[in-house]
């Protein structure tokens, strides 16, 4: 579990997250669709002008980061809507509203929502059912038109304001949350090495539950690219061209690998320093070159892509700190016959994170 100060830090960075720029802009941005949909709805003709409150309603579900979520959540906003109004105007016209007929809506509705035609208005499937027949009463007609014009005035102004203040492509974002990622898998890493020669067995654990959640840190750095990817689309910024996220994408299916490895390499440790089932005894006389070696290999997950003569260094300084590692661990299995042992894992490990690096020059 992660330590007290881990929650801390995991606090802090949701509420930064809150109150970047983009958020910000797209907070202003819901307010201004909101305040022109309140300014219009009064001015609607006919029986609509009595449902005001519908249209900041509609501009607030249409309001999403990118131009084609706005459209898409719009439109299965109310598409769910006039399904559900129908649902319930087929009773009025029937049976009309009564004890049974409401309850027997709202599951049709329910039902229907599930079907996977509606999208983000699949809620609106039921509740615009029950609407019309418990609000609107004996005026379910007037009602539901007022009902679903305001809707989609609403909706109309938060697509025109989300088109006028065009959204901002998250390309840079995302590609910086996949450096993050890159970073801490290195710190990770480091991590490794320093607990390992600071004594053995290591007396430091924090490296363990850090592990743990990199395949969370995987999956939202995924997340960012995938919402980077929706941004482009529709987007009139993205249309020369100047924000391809495939170099993006080839980096971080690169990282994810290398976490996995990464991962292994600290169950494989855990799994020996606390007598784990499975665990293998590892030679106290790997824990320096063993330390040498993650350190090696670390600093060159950051220089991921760089061609300078510093990197080429780097990589080089690994690739021999790995190869003496190997020798240690060749050495050991020879003088002791026993070939198995995290040793051998760990060095495999390395070895493969030195050969992605490379497949991605």
């Amino acid at each position: 579990m992660p330590t007290s100060s881990g929650q801390r830090g995991e606090r802090f960075e949701s509420l930064r997250n809150a109150f970047r720029s983009a958020r910000l802009l797209f907070a202003a941005k819901a307010a201004l669709a909101v305040g022109i949909a309140w300014a219009l709805a009064p001015h609607m003709p006919g029986v609509t002008d009595e449902y005001p409150y519908y249209a900041p309603l509609g501009a607030l579900l249409s309001m999403y980061p990118t131009l084609m979520e706005s459209a898409r959540s719009g439109l299965q906003t109310l598409f769910g809507l006039v399904v559900g109004i129908a649902l319930a105007l087929i009773v009025v016209a029937t049976v009309g509203p009564n004890w049974w007929t409401i309850p027997v809506v709202a599951g049709i509705g329910v039902l229907l929502s599930g079907t996977g035609w509606f999208g983000v208005g699949k809620e609106y499937v039921p509740i615009a059912a029950l609407f019309v027949l418990i609000i609107g009463g004996q005026n379910s007609e007037d009602y539901s038109l007022g009902y679903v014009s305001q809707m989609a005035v609403g909706v109309a102004v938060g697509l025109a304001v989300n088109l006028l203040i065009v959204p901002r492509v998250l390309t840079g974002v995302a590609a910086a949350r996949v450096d993050s990622f890159g970073g801490q898998l290195a710190r990770h890493l480091h991590e490794v090495g320093e607990a390992v020669s600071e004594s053995w067995p290591p007396e430091r654990d924090e490296w363990v539950r850090d592990a743990a959640a990199l395949a969370d840190t995987s999956r939202e750095v995924r997340q960012a690219l995938d919402e980077a990817d929706a941004s482009r689309k529709g987007n009139p910024r993205a249309m020369r061209g100047r924000y391809d996220t495939s170099d993006v994408h080839d980096r971080l299916e690169a990282l994810e690998l290398i976490a996995v490895r990464i991962r292994d390499i600290s169950e494989a440790l855990a799994d020996t320093i606390w007598e784990r089932p499975g665990g293998l005894g590892l030679n106290p006389a790997l824990a320096q070159p063993l330390s040498e070696a993650c350190h090696r290999v670390a600093d060159c997950i950051p220089q991921d892509g760089d061609d300078g003569a510093d990197a080429h260094r780097t990589r080089e300084s690994a690739a021999r700190a790995v190869r003496l590692l190997l020798e240690e661990v060749n050495r050991l299995a020879v003088s002791s016959g026993q070939a198995i042992g995290p040793g051998v894992l760990i060095c495999m490990h390395l070895r493969r994170i030195l050969l992605l690096l490379r497949a991605r020059e």
